[in-house]
């Protein structure tokens, strides 16, 4: 069964700035065959700009309803989305999810669930945000022939390393703009260990290569070790330093991958992406 050409009747699991985003694009896109019935929250006495029958406390009023035949997941809980998304398949309905640490850490068990009982998972949202970088791998890309995957996939880091370059700020200073700016978390600790992009690079080897794997299969490094000194260094040199999450397909077949911050220069795409 396919998501396709289905009306979509969801429930939704968060409604923070990306639930309620979602929420508005629904209501307000005339000719989208999708409603939303109903919206699962943890703190029911917050206001809210949506209609308060819509939520609920009761995961499994959503979960358990026959007239929900799509799951979308945007809680913040890894372990609890991964109980949302395992029972909505066991309950036969779609899932659409952005949850990368819970994606990435439960893949090769969420896919073979989601093969056995014949649903759709979509998380297009959970590798590169708006940027439907998944889609490209499947639709143009043979896993056979594709030699590397390079690129910035987490934006947090990349704004605090413009703003070290383009405003000689120190890290500390760069990561609490980030955070007024909304870039980052109050707890950033995810991002600027690398472990973000690390859970971002275990998807895209899969639509790469076909590999399932773990961050702890791969190196990977944040920007916490990143000094002044390193900084001054790429600016005498014309570079600029990047978090950048790698792979490339060895003489042998196998596939190496890893995070780490690399200097970049002007020849390089990722010289110019900002922010």
């Amino acid at each position: 069964m396919s998501i396709q050409n289905t009306k979509l009747a969801v429930g939704l699991f968060g409604f923070g700035v990306v639930g309620e985003g979602l929420y508005q694009t629904l209501t307000q896109t005339p000719g989208l065959d999708a409603t939303i019935k109903k919206i699962c929250i943890r703190q029911p006495d917050i206001a809210r700009n949506a209609p308060q029958e819509l939520f609920t406390t009761d995961a499994d009023s959503l979960l358990n309803d026959p007239g929900i035949n799509v799951i979308i997941e945007l809680t913040n809980d890894p372990e609890a989305a991964f109980r949302i998304v395992t029972t909505a398949f066991l309950q036969g309905k779609h899932v659409i999810s952005a949850g990368k640490k819970m994606i990435a850490e439960n893949l090769e068990a969420l896919l073979d669930l989601q093969k056995k009982h014949q649903v759709s998972f979509l998380y297009e949202g959970a590798a590169c945000a708006s940027i439907p970088v998944i889609r490209n791998l499947e639709e143009y890309y043979d896993n056979d022939l594709l030699h590397a995957v390079s690129g910035i996939v987490n934006g947090s880091t990349n704004y605090i390393l413009t703003r070290i370059f383009d405003e000689s700020l120190d890290i500390e200073t760069a990561l609490l703009q980030a955070q007024i700016a909304g870039f980052a978390e109050t707890d950033p600790s995810l991002d600027i260990e690398g472990t973000d992009a690390a859970h971002k690079l275990v998807i895209l080897l899969l639509h790469a290569y076909g590999l399932r794997t773990h961050i702890s299969d791969f190196l990977y490094s944040g920007i916490t070790g990143i000094h002044e000194e390193d900084a001054r260094y790429a600016r005498e040199k014309g570079y600029r330093i990047r978090l950048v999450a790698q792979s490339r397909k060895q003489e042998d077949g196998s596939v190496a991958a890893f995070v780490l911050p690399q200097f970049v220069g002007k020849d390089s795409q990722l010289y110019t992406v900002n922010d």
